[in-house]
C-alpha cells in the first residue's frame, strides 16, 4: 500500500485531480485524511477537490481551512487580523505561550524575540558551519557498511539533530535522546488525553535536561546559542529559563525534522525520476533547484495555524473572531492558479512563491540552515552512490500527522 501511495503522490496530474473534483462530492470529514498509510495520496486528492469546490471550509469542530495559494499568503502576511497566538486566544487568556516559542508570538514581542535568536542564524554564521557539516556528513556516510539501509535512521535524522545540538551547545552524543523526544512531540494527538499526558511529560523531561546547561551558562558564559539566550535582554529584562527552554525545544523539534523530511522527500522524488537523478549527479548546479522543487511538491509540514482577532472575510466566507484557521501549505504549493502542471516535478520552474517555509514575519528562521544541510547532504549522497532507489521489499512508513514525509525510508544503493 505504501508503494502505491508514493507513486500516487508524485505522479498525479492536474487533469486527474480536476476529474476527481468534478466526479466525486467533496468529503466533509471531521479530520483531513492522514499522510499515513498511503504516503499522502488520499490527502492530496482531498486537497485538490477542496481547492476547487470548498476553498474556505468549516469543519465539524468549527475550525476554518484554507486551501488556495492566494488565501494562504494573504493570511500569513496579515498578523494583525490572523494571530499566531493560538494558545492565548483559544484559551481566553488563561494560558500564555513562553516568549521563546516564536511560532506562537505576535508583534511587537515576536519581532523583539526574533531579533535576539537571529544572532545565531546570520548568513555568516550559517556559512561558517558548512565545513563542519560536510565533515559530519562524511562520517555518517562512512558508517554505512551495507548497500541497504534506512535513510532516516542512519542519516537524515542524525545529521540535523547533531547540528542543532552543536548550535545549542549541548552534547552531540545525546542525539538519540533528542530524536526520541522529537518523535514524541511530533506524534502527539491533541484529542487523546494519554497522548497529551506523554507530551507534557516529555516537555518536562526536556526542560530538566536543558536546565543544567542554562545554569552552566549563567555561571560560565559561552558563545553558543544557549549562552546567547542566557545573556540576552528583552525590554531590559533577561529571558526566563522557560523562555530559553521553549525556544531550544522548538529548535530541537522543528529544526531537525525540516531537514530530515526534506532529505527523504528529495530521494522519494528522484526515485520517480531516474533520468533526472543521473542528470543531477552529473551536473551539481541542479542541486539547489531540486531542493526547491521538492520543498514545493512535498513541503515538510502540511499546514500551520492562525486564529482570527476579529470577524473577517476570506473569499465570500465570513469567519468569526477567535476561529482557528488551518493554512494548508501542501495545497497552496499545488495550486493550479499559481503553478503550471503543479503535480509534476520540474526543478527548472520558478519557485519564488512556494510556501514550504511560510511567508511574512514568521518565515522560517532556520530555512537557510535547512537548505544548506540539504545541499551538502544531497551532494555527498551523489558523490558516494551511482544509484539510489527506494527499497520496495522493505517497509516504508510515513508520518501520520502534520509532517509530510517518511518516518522510515529503506534504500538500495550502488556505490561509486
Amino acid at each position: 500500500m505504501a508503494q502505491q501511495g508514493t507513486s500516487d503522490v508524485l505522479d498525479r496530474s492536474p487533469r486527474a485531480a480536476q476529474q476527481d473534483a468534478s466526479a466525486t462530492p467533496v468529503p466533509q470529514p471531521d479530520k483531513a485524511p492522514a499522510v499515513a498509510p498511503d504516503g499522502g495520496a488520499s490527502l492530496l486528492a482531498w486537497a485538490a477537490r477542496m481547492r476547487e469546490a470548498s476553498p474556505v471550509w468549516r469543519d465539524a469542530s468549527g475550525n476554518t481551512h484554507l486551501f488556495r495559494h492566494e488565501d494562504v499568503q494573504r493570511v500569513l502576511a496579515d498578523p494583525g487580523t490572523f494571530s499566531s497566538d493560538t494558545v492565548g486566544r483559544l484559551s481566553g487568556g488563561a494560558r500564555k505561550a513562553p516568549r521563546g516559542t516564536l511560532l506562537l508570538l505576535d508583534p511587537p514581542l515576536h519581532g523583539k524575540m526574533r531579533r535576539l535568536v537571529s544572532r545565531a542564524f546570520t548568513p555568516g554564521l550559517i556559512a561558517d558551519l558548512e565545513p563542519w557539516i560536510a565533515e559530519l556528513t562524511g562520517h555518517l556516510l562512512d558508517a554505512l557498511e551495507t548497500d541497504r539501509f534506512d535513510l532516516v535512521d542512519t542519516f537524515a535524522n542524525p545529521l540535523p539533530v547533531t547540528v542543532i545540538a552543536r548550535m545549542l551547545g549541548v552534547p552531540t552524543a545525546d542525539r538519540e535522546q533528542f530524536q526520541g523526544w522529537a518523535d514524541q512531540l511530533l506524534n502527539t494527538d491533541p484529542e487523546d488525553p494519554e497522548s497529551v499526558r506523554r507530551l507534557e511529560e516529555t516537555a518536562a523531561t526536556i526542560a530538566a535536561y536543558l536546565q543544567t546547561f542554562i545554569d552552566e551558562r549563567r555561571a560560565r558564559p559561552r558563545e553558543d546559542l544557549l549562552g546567547t539566550l542566557v545573556a540576552a535582554e528583552l525590554d531590559g529584562e533577561r529571558l526566563t529559563d522557560e523562555d530559553i527552554t521553549s525556544f531550544a525545544t522548538l529548535l530541537l523539534m522543528a529544526g531537525h525534522i525540516t531537514t530530515a523530511v526534506l532529505l527523504g522527500n528529495v530521494l522519494l522524488c528522484l526515485d520517480e525520476e531516474p533520468e533526472l537523478f543521473a542528470r543531477v549527479r552529473a551536473d551539481r548546479s541542479l542541486v539547489p533547484a531540486v531542493i526547491e522543487e521538492t520543498l514545493r511538491l512535498r513541503p515538510p509540514f502540511t499546514r500551520i495555524e492562525r486564529v482570527t482577532t476579529g470577524e473577517t472575510v476570506v473569499g465570500d466566507t465570513t469567519i468569526a473572531e477567535n476561529t482557528l484557521v488551518h493554512l494548508w501549505l501542501l495545497s497552496a504549493n499545488r495550486d493550479e492558479r499559481v503553478f503550471d502542471d503543479p503535480a509534476a516535478f520540474r526543478p527548472h520552474r520558478s519557485n519564488a512563491r512556494q510556501a514550504a517555509f511560510g511567508h511574512g514575519i514568521h518565515y522560517c528562521i532556520g530555512a537557510p540552515l535547512a537548505r544548506l544541510e540539504g545541499r551538502i547532504a544531497l551532494n555527498a549522497l551523489l558523490d558516494r552512490f551511482t544509484s539510489i532507489r527506494v527499497d520496495r521489499d522493505a517497509p516504508l512508513a510515513y508520518h501520520g500527522t502534520n509532517v509530510f514525509g517518511a518516518r522510515h525510508l529503506p534504500l538500495r544503493v550502488e556505490r561509486a
